[in-house]
């Protein structure tokens, strides 16, 4: 199984069974990632180098205006999208094997956990990997210490407090927050 036909395989919601060849592509991957995280983490690096660094590790191209305190850690990568002049501070971790899209003008607070993988409930086979995708809009402000969990949506111009934990989409214009988040506020 190549890269790409990976990421379109857990693209589709289809279960990572444990030890299959799927699982085995992820461990590959998850082995590339941690590589081009440690060259970002291991010392200082020029904003232009970081932005350079991050293009290889996501796959993708980044503006000029892309900002970036590390560290940052990912178990994959390749199935990140992020727009442009988004900024995102240090202790950000993404787990992206379900994808994450991070939209245009979004600030990303000191260390987020981006989850898009979840395991089965049977005990008997939590192995398995389900992954659903977490979609943030357009002028986002994502506060530190912030969880958001697989599946989720944020509308356009949404606040996520600092320390909320995100389980269920939020609407554009919102302000959410707490553990589970809810509404706070209509901007």
């Amino acid at each position: 199984m190549t890269e790409t036909e990976f990421l379109k395989y857990v693209s589709s919601g289809a279960v990572i069974a444990a030890g299959s060849d799927a699982h085995q592509v992820m461990h590959r991957m998850s082995q590339d990632a941690l590589r081009l995280t440690a060259r970002i983490n291991s010392s200082y690096q020029e904003p232009s180098k970081l932005r350079e660094l991050m293009s290889e590790l996501i796959g993708k191209p980044l503006d000029d205006r892309f900002g970036l305190f590390p560290p940052v850690y990912t178990d994959c990568g390749r199935n990140i999208t992020i727009g442009r002049r988004t900024f995102i501070n240090m202790g950000c971790t993404f787990q992206d094997w379900g994808g994450i899209s991070i939209g245009d003008d979004c600030l990303i607070g000191h260390n987020c956990t981006i989850c898009t993988v979840s395991h089965d409930k049977n005990p008997e086979a939590r192995g398995n990997i389900v992954c659903h995708p977490v979609k943030i809009g357009d002028k986002v402000w994502v506060g530190a210490n912030v969880t958001i969990l697989p599946g989720v949506s944020i509308g356009d111009g949404a606040i996520i407090a600092a320390g909320a934990v995100v389980t269920r989409d939020v609407d554009a214009g919102t302000i959410v927050g707490g553990v589970p988040a809810k509404v706070i506020n209509k901007i």
